[in-house]
């Protein structure tokens, strides 16, 4: 596919969240008009400010940004705002316009047509389900036919209807856009290029290629990379033992060592600075905390939603400790709802045993504290404060030390994610309740979580989109929330 002309260009940008957190570091590189691209790099690595950066929502350190005079560029962010919560759909739309619209309905129509989501102008955002603020994200970007279109995560909490829907749509698409997602397949139905930030150097590397193709010449060039530099140390170590032998002789010998030093020192700057491995979590098991005898908990009716209407379903489920329950059913049918009611101990129809500790992954991190750290929100749900196994289980998530005292609102949503199974491991529930628990997680982590709720020894409710996800964790259970 031949692009146009360049559009945006990074001249040597750095930038940092303070001394201890940067970001990006001389990064140096261009985007052409068409250009269809995946952001690849680590939970936390600064994908999403690198989109800040090009969008103008954050200013360079050093270095300079160039983007074409009059390029118009909107992001669909990963998460509707609180305060837009709120809103209706026509004002919801009207304030990433930015301006006054008066003829705004017409627009509105046609871009919920375009993400499948009903045509509605009143209704709040806060009565729709985290598949439908998805689909308005992503609406609320299209509505401003941008030259530029940033996709943060677009694929969460969609179910494969929608995850086809927008597939299709961005196959389609003849603008430039560059796309966050951990979703391989879903990436290269339509990429063809990759940036790849990496979270240890700061660099940012530019590939040409299909998803798949890129990945496949990463690993090739790490592999070749690993070889050369094996070879060289091997050199380096026998120069430095010469060396080490020479230099206790006298005369010619003496300058033979020196020469030697030198020669290794020569080595040591020819070796390739390779990129790291991106590192996976460490397995992990999540202690079922507790005792309950019998029903643990018990579903009798539960509400579904159609055409934003509610309706009342009734239903005989109940789950004892090692039994798991998969709750499927498009977005929008009420499985967030149901699952908040079970966790909330409130819902009509649902019974939960008074004695359970509950563990709750809400797929909007509701449960943290924006304003806590990993610290305070791991302490505050051990029995006992035990710093070296609070510090050691939060290793394991790749919760380093600067991360742990980093505000839970300064976190990338990856990283609040693994803060979030963090804290199910040291709080030891004996039901375990969880909203779409691989939204934002790196591919890397998801076999080993997947692990995890398999083994799970209590009542478990699960919510997930990913069947690749789903097959591999035992479910005892499916309550299809639409028969």
């Amino acid at each position: 596919m031949a692009f146009g002309d360049t559009i945006i260009r990074f001249d040597a940008v750095s930038f940092e969240y303070g001394p201890k957190k940067p970001i990006l570091r001389e990064v140096n590189f261009s985007l052409r008009e068409g250009a269809k691209l995946a952001l690849m790099g680590q939970n936390g690595s600064g994908k999403t400010t690198l989109c800040k950066l090009m969008a103008g929502a954050l200013k360079a350190e050093s270095g300079s940004i160039h983007a074409r005079p009059g390029l118009t560029i909107a992001t669909a962010r990963q998460a509707i705002l609180q305060e837009e919560m709120k809103l209706t759909l026509r004002e919801f739309f009207q304030a990433h316009l930015g301006k006054k619209i008066y003829d705004i309905d017409p627009k509105i129509d046609m871009v919920l047509t375009v993400v499948n989501f009903p045509v509605a102008h009143d209704r709040l955002v806060g009565s729709c389900s985290g598949g439908q603020q998805a689909r308005l994200l992503l609406a609320s970007a299209l509505i401003q036919d941008p030259d530029l279109l940033l996709l943060d995560e677009p694929t969460n909490n969609l179910d494969p209807e929608g995850i086809a829907h927008l597939r299709q749509f961005l196959i389609d698409y003849q603008k430039t856009c560059i796309v966050i997602s951990h979703d391989a397949d879903f990436l290269n139905a339509f990429t063809r290029g990759v940036l790849y930030l990496d979270g240890f150097t700061h660099a940012l590397e530019q590939y040409v290629g299909t998803y798949f193709d890129v990945v496949e010449e990463i690993s090739r060039r790490r592999e070749k990379e690993n070889r050369k530099n094996a070879q060289l140390a091997k050199s380096i170590q026998q120069k430095k033992e010469q060396a080490n032998v020479f230099g206790h002789k006298s005369g010619q010998l003496r300058k033979v060592a020196r020469r030697m030093r030198e020669k290794a020192e020569e080595l040591e700057e020819e070796m390739v600075s390779v990129r790291k491995e991106d590192k996976a979590i460490r397995p992990f098991v999540i202690p079922r905390g507790g005792d309950c005898i019998g029903d643990i908990v018990r579903i009798s009716s539960y509400t579904i939603f159609r055409d934003h209407k509610p309706a009342t379903r009734h239903a005989d489920i109940a789950l004892r400790k090692h039994e798991h329950l998969l709750v499927a059913g498009k977005n929008g049918i009420g499985k967030s709802t149901l699952l908040e009611a079970i966790a909330t101990r409130a819902g009509k129809g649902v019974f939960v045993h008074p004695d359970v500790r509950i563990g709750y992954y809400s797929q909007n991190f509701s449960t943290l504290d924006p304003e806590g750290t990993p610290y305070d929100v791991l302490a505050g749900v051990m029995d006992e404060l035990n710093g070296e196994r609070l510090r050691s289980v939060a290793a394991g998530f790749l919760i380093s030390d600067t991360i742990i005292r980093t505000k839970i609102r300064d976190l990338s949503e990856g990283q609040k994610g693994l803060v979030s199974f963090a804290r199910l491991v040291l709080q030891k529930p004996g039901l375990l309740i969880l909203d779409e628990p691989t939204n934002h997680i790196n591919f890397r982590h998801v076999p080993i979580i997947a692990e995890a709720l398999n083994t799970y020894a209590g009542a478990m409710v699960l919510v997930s989109h990913v069947p690749e996800f789903v097959e591999k964790i035992r479910i005892d259970r499916i309550c299809e929330l639409e028969k």
